[in-house]
C-alpha cells in the first residue's frame, strides 16, 4: 500500500470566499501514483471548510448568501470580546475541515458537477490544505 502526502498553499483575498481547489487535489492524486485508494483534503484551520458542489456563479452566491443567513459577519457574538471572527468559526463547525474522494484507476472519481471549495470564512489569508492519497 501506497502512502502519499501533499501540502497544498491557498491564498484568499477576502474575507469570505470560495476557491476551487479541484485542479489541486487532482494533481496530488496524478503524482501520488496510486490507482486504486482514497484521497484525503484536509483542511487545517478553525475558521473555514471544505465541500464539494457545483463550480456556478449563482450557486456560488447562494452560498454567499447562505452563509451570512447562518453567521452574519455583523452579528453580536461573545467570542468577538477576543477575536472579532466568531461568524467564521460558527461557519466552519457546521461545515467540515475535510473531504474524502475515491480514486479509481489513476484519478478522482467524483460527480459531473462536483468540484472541491474550499471556503473560506476569515480572510484573506493563506490556507494550508494538507492531500493524503492511500491506495494500490
Amino acid at each position: 500500500m501506497k502512502v502519499y502526502t501533499k501540502e497544498l498553499q491557498v491564498r484568499t483575498s477576502s474575507r469570505r470566499a470560495l476557491v476551487n481547489i479541484t485542479g489541486e487535489v487532482e494533481s496530488a492524486v496524478a503524482e501520488s501514483g496510486v490507482s486504486e485508494g482514497i484521497a484525503l483534503a484536509f483542511l487545517t484551520h478553525a475558521t473555514a471548510a471544505l465541500f464539494a458542489n457545483e463550480d456556478e456563479p449563482r450557486i456560488r452566491r447562494d452560498y454567499e448568501a447562505l452563509f451570512e443567513r447562518l453567521a452574519p459577519a455583523s452579528g453580536e457574538y461573545e467570542h468577538n470580546a477576543i477575536d472579532d471572527n466568531a461568524d467564521a468559526h460558527l461557519l466552519s463547525a457546521l461545515f467540515k475541515q475535510f473531504y474524502v474522494f475515491p480514486v479509481k484507476a489513476g484519478r478522482v472519481v467524483r460527480g459531473t458537477w462536483q468540484e472541491l471549495f474550499l471556503a473560506e470564512f476569515d480572510g484573506p489569508r493563506m490556507r494550508r490544505v494538507v492531500v493524503v492519497v492511500v491506495g494500490q
